[in-house]
């Protein structure tokens, strides 16, 4: 179960990054950079540690995978 407070940071087909909580429609905050929505999230909500789309292969997963940041 994913607490309501939880954050994803996901790339966007634009190419730009979006913050969002679970099941929202609309995105809390949209960056340039991964990086920078990472930092974003933090400051959204700074006692959960943001969830962060993968957007590239590596030996430990895929883009479908996601990671604690």
């Amino acid at each position: 179960m994913v607490d309501k407070n939880q954050l994803f940071v996901e790339r966007r087909p634009e190419g730009d990054y979006a913050v969002r909580k679970p099941n929202s429609q609309r995105a809390s905050a949209v960056e340039p950079t991964q990086a920078k929505a990472i930092q974003r999230a933090k400051e959204l909500n700074p006692k959960a540690t943001p969830l962060v789309e993968r957007v590239r292969e590596t030996k430990n997963g895929s883009p479908d995978k996601w990671r604690k940041r």
